[in-house]
């Protein structure tokens, strides 16, 4: 999706006397937003599926209480990046990253760091809703409290969470019915309510709305900005009107490599790569 004409006249302008890359050329150095307070320190990433590196000295750092976008085309590693945060990447036969990751300052491939403890720590949202089909609303959002070992009845969790995802007045009088009775834009809402459960530092959302209609990714989009006051979101999306809106931060990434990181008006209004240009123009990709 393309910006409005007058900022891509706007954006066109500042990039016009910046020389393209030719294949073999040095390219530029991804150009860093000021540092800050930092909750998420990525330091060389790289990651791979067998022989196929997918993933390239990517380095980034992603502020506290904060809302990163990761945007490029499909196939440069954006969603391979968010599941090396969580440690989701190494689950698939094959696969493998190497680097540092740094949660709070702690080594997140460290040898004594659990990865189920990691990833209530690093919750996920995926790309099209999962509720468990064979459990009520309730039960959906209390999910991860049980398989933790969390006792008690969970209502006050429940309600804080379904609360907290812009759902409850929508559900309440239906906790007993199954989930998959909810909406598409309902379920995705669930999902991130359930993530919420086990109280996580870090939100990751690998393109929460793509499969949503207009009025349900509005609603998830105006969720994620109440909920960077309690949490550092990252965000995967092919939409760049979505990552403008959305985004504190915007990361772009071309075949594994992070081609530019900055604050997100200067991606889209004033990029420094001619690539990016390229791409949030919509001449590729």
């Amino acid at each position: 999706m393309n910006l409005p004409a007058q900022e891509l006249e706007q954006a066109a302008s500042r990039s016009s006397a910046r020389p393209a890359h030719g294949p073999g050329e040095r390219q530029e150095e991804p150009r860093m937003p000021a540092a800050t307070a930092a909750k998420i320190v990525v330091q060389g990433l790289d990651a791979w599926f067998g022989a196929s590196t997918v993933i390239k000295k990517v380095s980034i750092d992603v502020p506290e209480k904060s809302v990163m976008a990761v945007i490029g085309p499909s196939g440069c590693g954006k969603s391979t990046f968010l599941r090396c945060l969580n440690r989701m990447h190494e689950l698939t036969p094959g696969a493998g990253a190497s680097g540092r990751l740094l949660l709070d300052g702690e080594d997140l491939y460290g040898r004594d760091v659990d990865p189920v403890r990691l990833r209530r720590r690093v919750g996920m949202v995926f790309q099209r809703p999962n509720p468990f089909p064979t459990m009520s609303i309730f039960d959906n959002v209390a999910a991860g409290l049980r398989l933790n070992g969390v006792a008690g009845d969970h209502a006050e969790v429940v309600e804080r969470c379904l609360r907290q995802a812009a759902l409850w007045d929508e559900v309440k009088d239906r906790l007993r019915e199954a989930a998959t009775g909810l909406s598409g834009g309902q379920q995705q809402r669930l999902c991130i309510a359930r993530a919420l459960a086990v109280e996580p530092e870090v939100l990751l959302m690998d393109e929460p709305a793509s499969a949503l209609d207009p009025i349900a990714t509005a609603k998830v989009e105006d969720l994620i900005h109440e909920l960077k006051e309690r949490y550092t979101i990252v965000i995967v999306t092919h939409n760049m009107q979505q990552a403008a809106r959305v985004s504190d931060r915007t990361a772009f990434m071309y075949l594994g490599e992070l081609v530019e990181f900055d604050e997100t008006d200067r991606i889209f209004t004033a990029p420094a790569n001619r690539r990016t240009q390229d791409y949030i123009t919509g001449r590729f990709g």
